[in-house]
């Protein structure tokens, strides 16, 4: 298990990137998720910082997400 830079056990994480990404760049993002939390980084930065939040707060963002889209 890794350990982050304040001692803390880090969980080997299964990143999914995004079915609209491709190998030729854009903007694409990854998602990995945890039972405590999901995690969104930049599929260009691996190394970079993630966004976590937590499951019910990623319900709510794809859900408004999805409402959003269908308004477009």
């Amino acid at each position: 298990m890794k350990v982050d830079k304040f001692g803390s056990a880090v969980p080997r994480l299964k990143w999914i990137k995004s079915s609209h990404s491709s190998e030729e760049g854009g903007e694409c993002v990854e998602v990995a998720t945890s039972q405590q939390a999901v995690h969104v980084r930049d599929s260009k930065i691996v190394t970079g910082p993630a966004l976590t939040v937590t499951p019910t707060a990623w319900t709510a963002f794809t859900g408004f997400a999805a409402r959003l889209q269908g308004e477009i």
